[in-house]
């Protein structure tokens, strides 16, 4: 029985309602002694809850899961193909769905626990986490949440008061509560589509819909191919977004692809500091699958096994619905380009596609080629719109490919007539001086580890003000050492 006896939250459940046999009821493991360590303010307050509430020892404690007995926590089923390989029933294994809150602007968001415990699903896992992975999900997500990503956002970090075994010894043990606009995967319908049963298909179509896309229930070509197409282009969208600032997912299986095109399910993730397309950091990545510059193909690659699900449900004729979904799904690679396309106009200062349409792509030639850290050269460039070069051009071993495009660069920004300072103060809203350098993390995590939030919270500090370059914080914008492309991560399971 609950020692909490109030939930602070306000839930609804309109998973657990509409979606049986997607879920089965559990409950959280207990924690011995529950401690909040980081405490995400600004999001309790979007829930409509008083962050000093969850400040008590009675929030501590619901943040770990020991909510009341009238909440009906679930572990959500999913399936999903895991470096290509389909496994049939994956589940949330050490995470629960708490309920659902309708925030202060009037999103539904999720309120979800990971690492509270063996679950169903837990597939020989011993259901716990360790407070370093859960503290990388609390800093990337919220760097990714203030570069304009769509991301779940870290409620808290909570340890539990035990200790967690992993190859590197005894870890503390702690539980993330993350919030998201949903968990609603790709694996998710994977799952139901293998059940067979085209009624609990329909239902959780019906439900993603209403909840993420509802203007796909008027598509003239039908619903569920509309909502297709809606997550494909939210897909499409989110990938770009991630290759502008040398975002590294590190597993994109189909069960970490969220219908509502958020970044979920932070794990051997990391950001490229040289830009390099063949990047990869995630220590069981051994083919490089999920490379950096892989990551629009996966993700076309991911929305085929939901195209495949969706079949039954698009048209009667199995040939009219495959014929139907595989021309909705080639259209991905045009759909993402244009995305991509509009954002790196962007952070070149460009206000519309260039009389020059291989200005972007031989920009990104020459930063691959020199070996350019990304972050560093796209905010040297705002610097160049106004006519100082250096900073960009001592990046550069050899500086003369980059010269001649910087003249085809003027002759754009000279076609708009905008003014320059007002061009460049663009350039620096979109391109950041920080982000989460790999080598910062790592030291943060390992200090909190241990006991020392101070680098944390200076690391917060930089990356969630990310475009303000501020006095103190230099280091915060220079790429790791020598061998920062050798860096690896690993899955915090």
């Amino acid at each position: 029985m609950s020692t909490v006896t109030r939930s602070p939250f306000a839930f609804e459940h309109t998973f657990a309602r509409d979606l049986e046999g997607l879920y089965v009821p559990w409950r959280a493991a207990p924690s011995p002694d529950p401690r909040i360590v980081v405490l995400n303010d600004e999001v309790a307050r979007e829930l409509g809850v008083d962050p000093a509430e969850l400040r008590t020892p009675a929030g501590a404690a619901f943040l770990a899961g020991d909510v009341p007995d009238d909440v009906p926590t679930i572990a959500q089923a999913y399936a999903g193909h895991q470096f290509g390989a389909y496994s049939p029933r994956l589940g949330d294994g050490r995470a629960l769905l708490l309920g659902e809150v309708v925030d202060v602007h009037g999103r539904r968001r999720d309120l979800h626990l990971k690492g509270s415990g063996r679950t169903p699903f837990a597939r020989g896992g011993d259901g716990r986490a360790a407070i370093g992975p859960m503290l990388r999900e609390h800093v990337v997500g919220e760097a990714m949440h203030a570069l304009g990503v769509p991301t779940s956002r870290a409620l808290a970090v909570v340890t539990t008061g035990e200790r967690v075994l992993r190859e590197s010894g005894p870890l503390p043990g702690a539980i993330l509560a993350r919030v998201a606009s949903s968990h609603l995967r790709v694996g998710s319908f994977e799952y139901a589509a293998r059940l067979q049963d085209r009624t609990v298909l329909r239902r959780l179509a019906d439900h993603a819909i209403a909840r993420h896309h509802p203007a796909a229930a008027d598509a003239d070509d039908g619903r569920y191919l509309g909502l297709f197409r809606a997550v494909l282009d939210a897909q499409a969208s989110l990938v770009a977004r991630w290759m502008h600032v040398g975002f590294v997912h590190g597993v994109m299986n189909t069960d970490n692809l969220a219908i509502s095109g958020e970044t979920i399910d932070y794990g051997p993730c990391a950001f490229v500091d040289a830009y390099d397309r063949a990047t990869v950091f995630s220590s069981i990545d051994h083919g490089g699958r999920y490379a950096f510059g892989n990551q629009p193909m996966l993700a076309q690659w991911g929305l085929a096994r939901l195209a495949e699900a969706l079949v039954p449900l698009i048209d009667e004729d199995r040939d009219a619905a495959v014929a139907a979904a595989t021309e909705a799904l080639n259209a991905f690679p045009a759909r993402f380009d244009a995305h991509w396309r509009r954002g790196m106009h962007a952070k070149i200062g460009l206000g519309r596609a260039p009389a020059d349409e291989a200005l972007v792509d031989d920009l990104v030639d020459l930063l691959e080629r020199a070996r350019v850290d990304l972050t560093m050269a796209f905010r040297a460039l705002g610097h160049a719109a106004t006519g100082d070069d250096a900073q960009l051009r001592v990046l550069f071993a050899d500086a003369a490919p980059l010269d001649a495009w910087i003249v085809r660069w003027r002759t754009a920004l000279d076609d708009e007539g905008r003014d320059r300072r007002e061009v460049a103060a663009g350039m620096d809203a979109v391109n950041p001086a920080y982000i989460p350098r790999n080598h910062l993390v790592e030291e943060a995590l390992s200090a909190a580890t241990g006991g020392d939030l101070g680098p944390l919270e200076r690391l917060m500090d930089a990356v969630t003000r990310p475009f303000e370059e501020r006095r103190g914080l230099e280091a915060y914008a220079l790429p790791g050492p020598d061998d920062a492309d050798r860096y690896v991560t690993y899955c915090g399971t």
